[in-house]
């Protein structure tokens, strides 16, 4: 056996697992769909290779075609954009105060925001909430 066969058989052979590549272009703010990337052998550390890690979330930056998608590169779809009108909640013992704000970035739900509260003019941080109030602690 000669020097680089035996070399190759200590090492192995190079794992190859399946990635997810898009399919198209696909847009930040875009959600992704089953039609939209298919699975690939390759090794590529960090790419996700389950479709149900993909599918319905929403592209945070421009995903190429042929290229891995990164868990990075995508997360939940916003339930709040950018200049909406939310409203914000503040709770705290037996005080409930219910105000308007304005989002100043978009987000989804589990994420903070900072918003503008509109009685005010101050800028406060909230957790969106499933329903897309805004919960200021």
């Amino acid at each position: 056996m000669n020097y680089f066969a035996l070399l190759l058989l200590l090492a192995g052979a190079p794992a190859v697992a399946e990635v997810l590549v898009p399919v198209r272009t696909i847009r930040a703010k875009e959600i992704i769909t089953a039609q939209d990337v298919i699975v690939k052998n390759a090794d590529v550390p960090g790419a996700l290779g389950q479709m149900a890690d993909v599918v319905g979330m929403e592209a945070r930056v421009s995903l190429y075609a042929g290229r891995p998608v990164y868990g990075k590169d995508i997360g939940p779809p916003a339930l709040i954009s950018r200049n909406e009108i939310v409203p914000l909640i503040f709770s705290s013992g037996g005080l409930h105060i219910v105000t308007e704000g304005r989002a100043l970035d978009r987000a989804a739900a589990g994420e903070t925001l900072r918003v503008m509260n509109l009685s005010s003019r101050s800028t406060v941080t909230g957790y969106v909430m499933s329903d897309g109030t805004i919960e200021v602690r």
